[in-house]
């Protein structure tokens, strides 16, 4: 796991910074986890644009991941480390001793040919999945369940990881990538390590073509609207637009959007550091 900087060759080149792919093991994904993806481009089922910004990118196939790991007590031996284009981690194609196979999101440190596994009384080891009343407290974990038998909701972008700091009764306090500190059911499952392809924080596109590939479009700003389509528009000359602000008029920096009285604010104990 590793960044490259290539030769200045080409404008596009010079500060073009992109992961080295050398933890890739395959090429082509496994046919049987793979489906069509399909892009709106912005629009509904009209033709009508409803979504600015969206359109282009290069074509994808799905790969279905396993996030919810609920194979119990199968051991899976770990056969290739993966690309995948809809996200920003790498994935690992397991080969269970059922002879099923899955992906899942590829934590930092995870080998070819290494066995993982799920379930109740698993030891806490990297790659294996395990419920938060089980992992010893300090452990840094990601992959982590909101309810039950959900799936992983939290903790997966490239190079993210939660720690589980304590344990009070049913729930687990456990401390996000933000900062924030939160109680989760200690029957909800985690993933033991942080993901992997921590060095996509480093990579620079270097060009705008890039951003195309990715299906996004040019986005233009507020200020140079007119008053009609935004807010921050109009004024004589380099306006600077007042106070930022979106294009519904709500206030972009400093106001808070959570809504007061939002269920779930009731788990958590410390809001995310600023």
């Amino acid at each position: 796991m590793g960044i490259r900087k290539l030769k200045p060759t080409t404008p596009g080149q010079r500060h073009k910074i992109i992961g080295d792919l050398k933890e890739i093991s395959a090429q082509q994904p496994e046919k049987s986890l793979v489906f069509g993806k399909h892009r709106s481009g912005g629009r509904n089922n009209t033709g009508k644009m409803t979504m600015r910004y969206i359109g282009g990118g290069h074509k994808k196939r799905y790969r279905f991941i396993d996030f919810k790991r609920n194979k119990d007590g199968v051991p899976a031996k770990v056969h290739s480390i993966e690309y995948d284009p809809n996200r920003t981690s790498r994935i690992a194609l397991l080969h269970y001793a059922d002879g099923e196979k899955s992906y899942i999101v590829a934590p930092a440190g995870l080998t070819v040919g290494q066995t993982v596994a799920a379930g109740k009384g698993v030891a806490p080891e990297i790659g294996n999945t395990l419920p938060m009343a089980d992992i010893p407290v300090g452990t840094v974990i990601h992959n982590i369940e909101l309810r039950p038998g959900q799936g992983a909701k939290m903790v997966r972008s490239a190079g993210v990881f939660a720690q589980l700091t304590s344990k009070e009764g049913i729930y687990a306090i456990v401390k996000m990538p933000s900062g924030e500190t939160r109680k989760i059911l200690a029957a909800c499952k985690a993933t033991i390590g942080s993901v992997g392809n921590s060095d996509h924080a480093l990579e620079k596109s270097g060009k705008a073509g890039r951003s195309r590939w990715l299906g996004r479009r040019p986005h233009n700003r507020g200020v140079v609207m007119n008053p009609v389509d935004h807010p921050m528009g109009g004024g004589e000359g380099r306006a600077s637009g007042g106070h930022p602000r979106s294009r519904k008029g709500l206030y972009a920096k400093g106001l808070k959007t959570r809504a007061p009285k939002k269920q779930s604010s009731k788990y958590i104990i410390e809001r995310k550091k600023k």
